[in-house]
């Protein structure tokens, strides 16, 4: 096919695939080198801009996907009645960001570097496929050891997790993360989740002793 049928094809099954379309399945279905492949997206995407198309072409978690552009995201966020981010609370974006900073790492550790609970974000986290487990930590009891996720990348729009900005600019990624090292906390707590059971006995034998 000509350059301009290639440009068509990738196009259709960008559209159609919905997910980031890696451009080696491109690819397989159209016989083509990837070289070609990219060549092509690159003029669909010159096409785009020179039309002033609402939707582009981005390269996100491994893959290709059209998306519309942001100077349209208030009418879109408008339609859709709710931002696209704004599902996760602070407590889950700043367990999120220390996953992804840490990983593979266990819900012991990040309760550490929280200090607090992370059961109810943890959950939450795994149910919109944000997290997974990875495997345990060769340690008794063999905690499960918890990393991001391909649809990770896709929700914060980034194609791999070398684009994560350095830990301290992760205000541009992550809004309510300020910093996180190495067993220190992280600000912006919120104050729905309740202390670890750590700091409730911590607590317990400071009124006793006060009692006494």
């Amino acid at each position: 096919m000509d350059q301009d049928q290639l440009i068509g094809a990738v196009e259709a099954l960008i559209f159609v695939s919905g997910d980031p379309l890696p451009a080696k399945r491109l690819t397989e279905v159209l016989d083509a080198q990837e070289e070609e492949i990219r060549s092509a997206i690159q003029a669909l995407s010159e096409r785009y801009l020179q039309i002033g198309s609402a939707l582009q072409v981005m390269e996100v978690a491994g893959g290709f996907q059209l998306r519309t552009c942001p100077v349209h995201s208030v009418h879109v966020n408008r339609f859709l009645e709710k931002k696209r981010k704004s599902t996760l609370s602070s407590a889950a974006m700043e367990t999120i960001a220390i996953v992804a900073y840490k990983q593979p790492i266990t819900r012991a550790e990040m309760e550490a570097i929280r200090g607090v609970g992370v059961d109810g974000v943890l959950k939450s986290l795994l149910d919109k496929r944000l997290i997974k487990v990875v495997g345990s930590k060769d340690v008794p009891g063999r905690p499960n050891l918890y990393g991001t996720t391909r649809h990770f990348l896709e929700y914060f729009s980034i194609n791999s997790l070398k684009d994560l900005p350095p830990i301290e600019d992760l205000s541009e990624t992550f809004s309510s993360v300020s910093v996180i090292e190495d067993g220190g906390d992280i600000a912006g707590e919120s104050s729905e989740e309740q202390p670890n059971e750590g700091e409730k006995q911590n607590e317990t034998q400071s009124s006793d002793q006060a009692n006494g």
